[in-house]
């Protein structure tokens, strides 16, 4: 009886966790407090980040490129967060645009490749789109050429192959969407990667196989969204096992951040670990800029906690709204999302 009864309460203390970091999308006329989080305002910030309402651009040597790649992690983020429907959909027409799809995902005939594909695919299909007809190209027909007899997904170009778990994991996850389902030497060959640890390489056949923490939190989903659980599993104890003391996850021995504890945070929710996934939702929410900012950066989620960097925090919180909402990549869907760029509550 005593140990039950330590279980409800335990039980009921989760709950109560929960329910206070569960975000309403709704405005709430209360200042934001450390230790809060709200998903719809780190999402409505990178909406207003948005260079005319619907892409990213990364400047080198002081001309701007287009970045179809944030731009899309944008995309996943709106849906995660329910919110800004109107910028993921004015953001999904930019990058589908004949050439900057093509300058993206390859023509098709030279150049194609795996990975920006794979995850254009997802994001018209998490749009409730459609992936075998963008712009008059069946982005599934050219992701399933681009597999190879052994299941791996490769570049096609004279470049060479710079695929890797990112592009293995998003075309399953793609796939998976389609009537036909993610092929399930795919998702072999996937889980033939894991190294002896439990956790996934970025690169696939090394010499030394090193976990990499976003790599797996994005091959974990795949493979549950694949019908292999158990691999999944040995990932998901792998992430657990690397996970801080103060909830946070670090990659490549750098410190703990937003990019990759939102990875991570997502997978852990999506996988059945909430007490991680909690701890993890509490350093990403030590990261959001406060009322006490510049009314332009409150709600953005910043990189490492050090002085905010308005380079490096579009991508910050694009990857820490997954975590926080918790909606795994098989899931995501804008059915009931809502428009409109919400702002941090403050007064």
């Amino acid at each position: 009886m005593v140990v039950r009864l330590g279980r409800h309460r335990l039980l009921a203390l989760l709950c109560g966790i929960l329910a206070a970091l569960t975000v309403s999308t709704s405005t709430i006329a209360a200042p934001a407090q450390a230790g809060a989080v709200r998903t719809d305002a780190a999402a409505g910030w990178l909406a207003r980040q948005l260079v005319d309402g619907e892409r990213f651009e990364v400047v080198f040597d002081g001309v701007a490129y287009p970045d179809q790649g944030l731009t899309l992690d944008a995309v996943f983020a709106f849906a995660a967060a329910g919110v800004a429907d109107d910028f993921g959909a004015r953001a999904l027409a930019w990058v589908t645009r004949r050439d900057v799809r093509d300058g993206y995902i390859g023509d098709g005939a030279t150049e194609a490749y795996a990975g920006a594909t794979a995850k254009l695919a997802l994001a018209v299909a998490v749009r409730g789109g459609d992936p075998t007809d963008v712009g008059g190209v069946d982005l599934i027909a050219r992701l399933r050429s681009l597999q190879d007899p052994a299941g791996r997904f490769t570049d096609r170009s004279a470049w060479g192959d710079f695929s890797n778990a990112f592009s293995q994991s998003f075309a399953i996850l793609a796939l998976d969407r389609t009537a036909q389902g993610a092929p399930a030497v795919a998702a072999g060959w996937l889980a033939g990667t894991r190294c002896p640890d439990g956790g996934f390489p970025l690169v696939p056949e090394q010499p030394v196989c090193v976990s990499d923490v976003d790599a797996t939190a994005v091959a974990v989903q795949a493979l549950r969204a694949a019908g292999r659980p158990a691999d999944a599993a040995a990932g998901l104890r792998w992430l657990v096992s690397v996970q801080r003391t103060d909830g946070g996850f670090t990659n490549a021995g750098g410190v703990a951040n937003a990019n990759s504890t939102g990875l991570a945070a997502q997978a852990l929710r999506d996988g059945g670990r909430p007490l991680a996934w909690l701890r993890a939702r509490v350093f990403l929410a030590d990261l959001q800029v406060g009322c006490a900012a510049p009314v332009a950066d409150r709600g953005a989620v910043d990189f490492d906690g050090g002085v905010f960097d308005p380079g490096t925090a579009p991508r910050a919180t694009a990857q820490a709204v997954l975590g926080l909402a918790g909606t795994g990549f098989a899931r995501l869907s804008t059915v009931t999302a809502t428009t409109g760029a919400p702002t941090l509550p403050c007064r």
